[in-house]
């Protein structure tokens, strides 16, 4: 594995009885980059990404995580899940503080830790408050905080927007552009949006329906450095954008 590369997926199959899922799978996740999964419904996205959290076995590969082959979950990555997987009873601030809690640490260095990842993502006021008097968008800020806090190298992300309204998704992507920046952090992330996908992404990875595989590598360049307000607007943007659709739109039914 490149040193430059944080995970690497070779040549990963994965079959359900029959059903071939994935399909000499390789992939690599360049450090500090945040990589999306576009594809098709149904074609293995998700699949792939339990696969590298370590949730899942390949029927054959190996998944390398930070020079590691992956056999199960572990520190060194975290899972931000669609539906939130809150814990209703716990306040914020012991949501976002759980997973260092299962590690052992302290309460008063937990509970530190968590508050500048609940300042982080917009939520300062609301440490005391309950999963159920939260927006759908809140809910998903603390899901997201949580998996920053405990500071994990790899962050796997399965369409953490898409429960929540539009203004709430591209206020979302475009805190998500500021993390990426600033956490040094690889970010692997599934969405089913072609828009999103070029507007948050350093690489595009396409995949192809079942039996899945990559069929093509984007990695959007010239309006990366651009602000966040002029980026719908770039040429380039909207020409990847009309590209990826035509190549994917074969395969919509």
């Amino acid at each position: 594995m490149s040193k430059d590369n944080a995970v690497t997926v070779k040549n990963v199959y994965k079959n359900y009885g029959e059903t071939e899922a994935l399909s000499d799978m390789s992939l690599d996740f360049p450090r500090g980059e945040l990589t999306s999964l576009l594809g098709p419904s149904g074609c293995g996205k998700t699949t792939l990404l339990k696969i590298i959290a370590g949730l899942l076995p390949a029927t054959s590969g190996e998944v390398i995580v930070n020079g590691q082959i992956v056999k199960e979950p572990g520190p060194d990555r975290a899972f931000v899940f669609q539906d939130f997987a809150l814990l209703p009873w716990a306040s914020v601030i012991r949501n976002v503080a759980f997973g260092l809690e299962l590690r052992g640490v302290v309460k008063s260095e937990r509970e530190s830790i968590a508050q500048k990842y609940i300042g982080d993502v917009g939520l300062k006021g609301f440490e005391n408050s309950f999963p159920h008097e939260l927006s759908g968008g809140m809910r998903q800020r603390v899901g997201l905080a949580r998996a920053l806090s405990v500071d994990a190298q790899v962050l796997l992300m399965d369409e953490p927007f898409s429960a929540v309204d539009e203004q709430t998704r591209r206020k979302f992507q475009e805190d998500l552009l500021n993390l990426v920046k600033n956490e040094n952090k690889t970010f692997i992330f599934v969405t089913h949006s072609i828009e999103e996908a070029v507007y948050v992404s350093d690489q595009i990875a396409l995949l192809l329906p079942r039996p899945s595989r990559v069929s093509e590598i984007i990695r959007p360049t010239s309006f990366k450095n651009k602000d966040v307000d002029s980026i719908r607007r770039d040429s380039e943007y909207l020409d990847i954008v009309d590209r990826i659709w035509k190549s994917l739109r074969t395969y919509v039914k």
